[in-house]
């Protein structure tokens, strides 16, 4: 008698449980795949990533206590072997690039459909990348360093950690808090709103907070 193939074992890391749910019920309909456990922390992604064995950790980028850039930097110095896929409802043009820097093994965005997920968690299962057409192009010119500088200023131009202290600064976070959450001294934030204030041509405190509130805002899904 034949013996049936293994399934390949995902842990799913979001904090919308109806969003965890519904990734594990398309997932658990495959044959050759199975979710292992659920996370909607870092902390705890971090515990079960070791604990569950996964083959991919499947997940968002947004998460409550801690950055998934950052996280996806924590799960690979835990196991560089261990392909990571971000699926978020943020524009893979703001995020793409920053989790492939990170070590991260794909971007696909949740408003794709569950048919793309799979070719996406199957490709990165079988050691390739996965981007849309449109990134991949994109990515190659990044990476090659052909992409010319238009010279204006934009948030892509911010490190990963003062793209971190933006997005905060733009949800109308205090710099204490800020400093707390990303477990930074408030003189390193002051550093990091200068350099942000600088790269993005803004000339005072006031100015980036507009810039950025304007900017949070126009990234919500409409």
């Amino acid at each position: 008698m034949k013996q049936a193939k293994q399934r390949q074992r995902l842990l799913v890391v979001d904090d919308h449980p109806m969003m965890r749910q519904g990734l594990a019920q398309l997932i658990n309909h495959e044959p050759d795949l199975t979710v292992c456990a659920e996370a909607d922390t870092a902390k705890q992604a971090l515990d079960l990533a070791v604990s569950g064995k996964p083959d991919l950790v499947l997940l968002d980028i947004s998460l409550p206590d801690r950055s998934g850039l950052e996280l996806i930097k924590d799960l690979q110095a835990l196991n560089p072997h261990l392909p990571v896929l971000a699926v978020s409802m943020h524009d893979e043009a703001l995020y793409a690039e920053r989790v492939l820097r990170a070590g991260g093994r794909g971007y696909i965005m949740k408003q794709e459909g569950g048919k793309k997920l799979m070719l996406a968690i199957r490709q990165v299962l079988e050691g390739k990348i996965y981007v849309s057409d449109r990134m991949s192009a994109r990515i190659l010119e990044i990476f090659s360093g052909r992409r010319a500088d238009s010279g204006e200023p934009s948030v892509e131009r911010l490190s990963d950690r003062e793209f971190e202290v933006f997005q905060l600064i733009g949800k109308g976070t205090p710099t204490r808090e800020i400093a707390d959450r990303l477990r930074l001294s408030g003189k390193t934030v002051e550093a990091h709103r200068a350099n942000i204030k600088k790269k993005l041509n803004l000339k005072s405190g006031p100015d980036l907070v507009r810039f950025a509130i304007r900017w949070n805002e126009a990234q919500e899904p409409s």
